[in-house]
């Protein structure tokens, strides 16, 4: 095992910071136990790694890791717990927007620096209703990720590599509910992952427009990929279902479309990522609870 403390200059919320990262309630690579601990796994081009992440202090945040894949796991956590996140500029174009910044003053964008971990869940929910993506993803991993090290939670597993997502069978892409379309971006996807990994290491909005030169990969797939790979706080997910509605309602109290929203968050550049964050965990984002949400579509008896 390997330990490791970070301590910030404001309130650390690992929670706030890591919250993005979860695929779900029954995520089986991201826990939450009893007294509010995080337990993550991942797998490093070091091996897999289970982390134990939880608040030890106001300003503190410490971390237990096992697996091979530990100590590339701890040397990244600052990037990861948002701790080189830059909001130089962040100069909020809207009240409400300013009001959201004062309630989460010490909001913390991480990066995991795992590209394909963050693509492949992000072509799974394209289309379709969260719910169902998030069934998808814990029945592939289960099946196809590796037993979680250390002392983890029942349950957990490890992503699989990408040798393993270019195995998965057809039918059990048709079994986890994966139409053909995704499952042959997913698996095109894994066959270009050692490039794909290297984009951690370019500015986040090149890595992200790179993204898009993938087939079936656009700018919602690229963005939510951004967000958590390269802590990109300019990734807006444009093409979300919900967020330009939510957006206007917020702003200025009735739904509008993408581009509106697009132009509306124009002067937040390069924080509209940012602003999003703050709007939906400060609890002053709103969305009336009406109108047509997306129908799950059973591929299965297909």
């Amino acid at each position: 095992m390997i330990e490791r403390t970070l301590r910030f200059p404001g309130p650390a919320a690992p929670g706030h910071t890591l919250a993005p990262q979860r695929r779900g309630p029954g995520d089986p690579c991201f826990r939450i136990d009893g007294d509010g601990a995080i337990w993550r796994t991942s797998l490093q081009a070091s091996g897999p790694v289970t982390a134990r992440i939880s608040r030890v202090d106001t300003h503190a945040v410490g971390c237990q890791a096992w697996g091979a894949g530990a100590e590339e796991f701890t040397e990244a956590l600052p990037a990861l717990l948002g701790a080189d996140d830059d909001a130089t500029g962040f100069i909020p174009s809207h009240p409400r927007i300013a009001a959201a910044a004062a309630r989460v003053p010490h909001l913390r964008i991480g990066r995991t620096g795992r590209v394909l971990e963050a693509l492949i869940p992000a072509v799974l929910e394209q289309r379709v209703p969260g719910v169902d993506a998030f069934r998808s993803w814990r029945l592939l991993v289960t099946t196809f990720g590796t037993p979680a090290p250390g002392p983890a939670p029942d349950g957990m597993r490890v992503p699989p590599s990408a040798q393993a997502w270019r195995a998965v069978p057809s039918w059990e892409f048709h079994r986890a509910n994966v139409d053909p379309g995704r499952a042959r971006t997913l698996i095109g996807c894994a066959t270009r992952a050692e490039s794909l990994e290297r984009l951690a290491g370019r500015p986040a909005s090149e890595a992200r427009e790179a993204l898009t030169s993938l087939p079936a990969v656009g700018v919602w797939t690229a963005a939510e990929t951004a967000q958590r790979a390269f802590g990109d706080a300019d990734a807006l997910s444009v093409g979300d279902y919900h967020l330009s509605a939510m957006i206007g309602w917020t702003l200025l109290g009735h739904p509008i479309d993408d581009p509106a929203m697009v132009d509306l968050l124009a002067p937040m550049r390069p924080h509209r990522y940012r602003a999003v964050r703050l709007l939906e965990i400060s609890g002053l984002g709103y969305l009336p609870r009406r109108g047509p949400r997306l129908r799950v579509q059973d591929i299965r008896c297909h």
